[in-house]
């Protein structure tokens, strides 16, 4: 049921951040559509222009989670219709574009996933193959692409692929390098893009994205030898390019946009890097060079730019396959756990839910510690603010209360 936003919000002091109204409540006034909590969230960003404010202001004034609304707040801010201001805490306020994130979504369809600018608009989906060797409806009748075998990752697990534009997604990432168009996986941590990304390319050289990752770490630098002389190293972008291998930027949104920005030439027309630091060195891209990235929107400090957007013409949803968890023999109440509270995140009421990666955890605790100890642990994980919604939901499927796993008494 969708609700009225509350009238009640917090007044900016002269500090620049928020006074809690008097009158707010944490306690959450049930389910939100579809982008509601997102829209409420910008709707107070727009009252209040100029004003910074961290999730829990917000989410005290809105009545809801605070980990929900700072889930909310860094969609937006991934959007532009949003600012992030500082870091510790966090704080954001509105930007000249955040009034268009003030309309209500229809209640008929799901709102796009779209940037500010309508001319960077990403696509959601992959784009049908539609040469000669696509599927046809006879293959697909038999289930020869919907149940294809599983496929070893170089860990030595396998991998069990999943449908994208009528393929097994493995076959339709190949086929995107074969065409070389880039492809960046996006959706929460633990949902398999790494794993997809690894069974797709055995070829795969990764760069592990955060904030402190530099250019360096993308062309190399000059190394010390041991006769106390330096020669330049090549780094994984320079020896995908020059042997023609695949490049995964894994949590690409994590590396500052000017360090990301060496790697554009080479994934453009002219497939061609410069190695200033290397004697102004041309480094031009072999035959099946490729360049594919993941993308975390919910972590905090994951900003997805216009310029690297443009950059991948196919953008992927990857979320969790509950399916495959029960075909995994994961405990079927612990799915239903995390089914419960993944719709309760899509809908605004929270900000975080099990993914696959914390499902497979879950049914490893249990086969070592059993399994009141691994439902302990799942709600020990889940993010304080959400911990109440958790517990609450494992309770209900459960039939028991449940705390954190903790140390008990001396033995």
């Amino acid at each position: 049921m969708t609700t009225t936003v509350p009238a009640a919000t917090p007044s900016p002091t002269s500090s620049g951040t928020a006074a809690p109204a008097a009158a707010t409540s944490r306690t959450r006034t049930g389910r939100l559509g579809q982008g509601e909590l997102r829209r409420r969230v910008a709707v107070h960003l727009a009252t209040h222009p100029g004003t910074a404010f961290t999730p829990g202001e917000i989410a005290r004034a809105l009545g809801r989670s605070a980990g929900a609304v700072g889930n909310a707040l860094e969609t937006l801010a991934a959007r532009g219709h949003a600012e992030q201001v500082n870091t510790k805490p966090r704080r954001f306020r509105a930007t000249a574009t955040t009034t268009s994130a003030t309309v209500s979504p229809s209640p008929t369809k799901a709102t796009p996933h779209a940037s500010s600018s309508p001319q960077a608009t990403p696509s959601t989906t992959a784009t049908p193959h539609t040469s000669a060797s696509s599927p046809s409806k006879e293959s697909l009748a038999t289930g020869t692409t919907h149940n294809p075998a599983p496929v070893p990752r170089p860990n030595g697990q396998t991998y069990h692929p999943r449908q994208l534009a009528d393929l097994p997604d493995v076959t339709a990432l190949r086929r995107l390098r074969d065409a070389s168009i880039p492809a960046l996986l996006y959706g929460p941590p633990g949902t398999g893009k790494t794993s997809l990304v690894e069974a797709a390319f055995p070829d795969l050289i990764t760069v592990a994205g955060d904030g402190d990752t530099a250019v360096a770490d993308f062309i190399g630098e000059y190394t010390q030898t041991p006769g106390g002389g330096y020669e330049f190293v090549y780094g994984p972008l320079v020896t995908a390019m020059t042997v023609g291998r695949c490049l995964f930027i894994d949590d690409a949104t994590l590396i500052s946009p000017k360090v990301l920005a060496v790697v554009y030439p080479a994934m453009d027309g002219r497939r061609q890097i410069t190695v200033k630091t290397h004697k102004g060195e041309t480094i031009s891209a072999a035959d099946g060079f490729y360049v594919i990235a993941g993308h975390n929107p919910g972590v905090h400090g994951a900003v997805l730019t216009e310029a690297l957007a443009s950059r991948f013409a196919v953008q992927i949803k990857v979320s969790t396959d509950y399916d495959l968890a029960r075909r995994l023999k994961i405990d079927s109440k612990a799915v239903r756990v995390a089914r419960n509270l993944a719709h309760r995140q899509n809908s605004g009421e929270i900000g975080w839910a099990p993914q696959l990666r914390e499902l497979i955890a879950f049914q490893k605790v249990a086969s070592v510690l059993g399994t009141d100890a691994a439902i302990a642990n799942l709600l020990g994980i889940a993010p304080e603010e959400d911990r109440d919604v958790v517990a609450e939901v494992i309770s209900s499927i459960y039939g028991r209360t449940i705390a954190p796993l903790a140390l008990g008494h001396q033995l």
